[in-house]
């Protein structure tokens, strides 16, 4: 699925980045997750336009090649201020952070990355525990089903259509 994707942004459009691991705690305890990572890019628009992207690596060459491949490059790009996203204001209309070790919203700009972390939680939900191979296929059904306003009769008759 990831090459039917349409670039997504545009002229001042804002465009919320972030991504998220998804997996298991090794051992069941402590912090460290062993699992695949996922690179979440949303227009802060009605439509609300999701990308959703597996990622190996979350370094900036690899963050910034995926981005700059699937986001406008007039876009105004949100971000938390992981170091992989630091070359973005090289490539698009700019670039503004929130600095989440401080708070969720910026007081004194507003800028925040809510809604493509509103995505994570119903999205890990839907995935089965173990998504070796089908990551790609529940990560296109997720985008399809946001499409479709998670409208679950309308996503099952155009399936079956």
């Amino acid at each position: 699925f990831l090459n039917n994707i349409e670039m997504i942004g545009g002229d001042d459009v804002i465009v919320e980045i972030d991504e998220s691991k998804f997996g298991k705690r090794k051992y069941n305890r402590g912090h460290r997750v062993e699992g695949q990572w996922v690179l979440g890019i949303v227009e802060r628009t009605e439509k609300r336009r999701i990308i959703l992207i597996p990622v190996e690596r979350r370094d900036s060459k690899t963050l910034t090649d995926i981005i700059r491949k699937y986001v406008h490059p007039l876009s105004i790009i949100l971000t938390d201020k992981w170091k992989g996203y630091n070359e973005l204001k090289k490539y698009f209309k700019d670039h503004k952070t929130v600095n989440h070790s401080k708070n969720f919203k910026d007081p004194e700009t507003g800028v925040h990355t809510n809604t493509i972390e509103g995505n994570w939680s119903p999205l890990k939900k839907m995935l089965p525990n173990k998504w070796k191979n089908s990551k790609n296929i529940w990560l296109g059904l997720f985008i399809a089903m946001k499409k479709r306003n998670n409208d679950i009769i309308d996503f099952i008759t155009q399936i079956l259509h």
